[in-house]
């Protein structure tokens, strides 16, 4: 079922470039619009399902899982090493970001001049220290999963769960339920994901259709430069992995190779969220880890968002012609590893980052311009690297409590197998 799936995306994928590129040749400009619209309603309706059960997913695994610690300092302590990883990880993606865009020079030559252009598309005004600290704290759950904020969601499920470890005995009867509606949800998710070869499709042949595939080569070396930077970080991840599990992480890589092609095809690393719980379920991890890390790392951990917001930064300084003195780029890293943090639930959340950085440092914030084109093709990239730096997340904090992933099955957990 596992292999059965992959090829099934696979095929999603290719098939959407190919039928993408017939209508961008064949249509006129006003029809690839609209043909792309259409295109779209089937992703728009799959990421719709997606979001639809997220909050319940991670109210429940989340709440499952602290259910299942014996007492609040096992919380805490894990809470603790996952920030932690996190922190680590978070200045290793930056700088991988910082040291290769300079290698690879993909700006050079561009020779832009600054011109009086408007960016904006994008709104930096969510970057504030006190709207990030205030939003942390819902004012209503019921509101906060309405909208899908994991933040909100994940602090509220703490508490739920800290609460429910004290009362013990007396709150047994509630902590079953919980695990009955993880393990119905986990049901849903099931019949969610064996729609995504279907919403891969369309999502591909929607970006081809309005795109084509000449922005692949006017942006050449930008894109082939930026996923060369990517394996690079891609490797850096697995190799932490292997030295926590050894061996054991080829196993990890075929465990969560769907939730990150199915994460790289809808530029969406939350369209990956149920389907790695799951994986990362299959492959061994304690549910209570599992249940901790991943909203947290959704949240605090986007190892590809943040490498490419180094890298975009310089990107455009190189385009104009601007030197980044060393001083200046350690300043940025450290602004980038702070203001990247408070950006969960923002729209377009690197562009955010981005522009606000730019703004810091007086670049030209019509760079933005640049990347605005082939950001969704970038964005295939991040998503699929934020699986995996989460994925590695999870397998190193479970080596930290002692809780090594046992050797098992890495196919996929019976309610996405009996679906598929």
């Amino acid at each position: 079922m596992n292999r059965r799936f992959t090829y099934l995306v696979l095929a999603a994928l290719l098939l959407g470039v190919v039928v993408g590129f017939t209508l961008h040749k064949a249509l006129p400009d006003p029809a690839m619009a609209a043909v792309a619209g259409y295109f779209s309603i089937v992703t728009d309706v799959f990421l719709r399902l997606i979001k639809m059960i997220i909050a319940p997913l991670i109210f429940a695994t989340l709440v499952g899982g602290i259910g299942h610690m014996r007492d609040s300092t096992a919380i805490g302590r894990i809470g603790a090493k996952t920030l932690a990883w996190f922190l680590g990880a978070s200045i290793v993606s930056l700088v991988v970001g910082l040291v290769l865009v300079q290698l690879f020079d993909p700006g050079a030559g561009l020779d832009l001049h600054v011109a009086g252009q408007s960016t904006s598309v994008v709104d930096t005004s969510a970057l504030t220290l006190k709207d990030f600290v205030t939003h942390l704290v819902p004012t209503s759950i019921v509101d906060a999963m309405a909208r899908n904020e994991i933040l909100q969601i994940v602090v509220f499920s703490v508490l739920f769960g800290m609460a429910l470890v004290a009362l013990g005995e007396r709150a047994a009867a509630v902590l079953v339920l919980i695990e009955q509606i993880a393990a119905i949800m986990l049901k849903v998710t099931g019949y969610v994901v064996a729609c995504a070869p279907v919403a891969v499709f369309a999502s591909t042949a929607a970006t081809v259709t309005t795109q084509g595939a000449g922005i692949l080569l006017a942006y050449a070396k930008f894109i082939g430069s930026f996923y060369a930077s990517l394996v690079v970080l891609w490797v850096i991840l697995m190799g932490a992995a292997a030295l926590a599990i050894g061996l054991r992480s080829l196993d990890l890589v075929r465990a969560v190779r769907e939730p990150t092609l199915l994460a790289f095809s809808t530029a969406s690393s939350e369209a990956a969220y149920p389907l790695l719980l799951e994986r990362l379920d299959g492959f061994g991890i304690p549910r209570r880890i599992v249940s901790f890390v991943l909203p947290l790392g959704y949240s605090f951990n986007l190892d590809g968002s943040m490498m490419y917001c180094t890298f975009a930064v310089l990107f455009i300084a190189q385009a104009y012609g601007i030197h980044i003195s060393l001083g200046q780029q350690v300043t940025m890293l450290l602004v980038l590893l702070v203001t990247s943090k408070g950006i969960a639930g923002v729209p377009r959340a690197s562009l955010v980052v981005i522009a606000s950085t730019l703004a810091y440092f007086k670049l030209p914030e019509a760079g933005l311009l640049l990347i605005l084109a082939v950001d969704h093709l970038l964005d295939m990239g991040r998503s699929a690297t934020n699986v995996i730096g989460n994925s590695v997340a999870a397998v190193i904090v479970a080596k930290w409590e002692g809780a090594t992933p046992v050797q098992g099955p890495t196919s996929p957990s019976e309610p996405v197998a009996a679906v598929l």
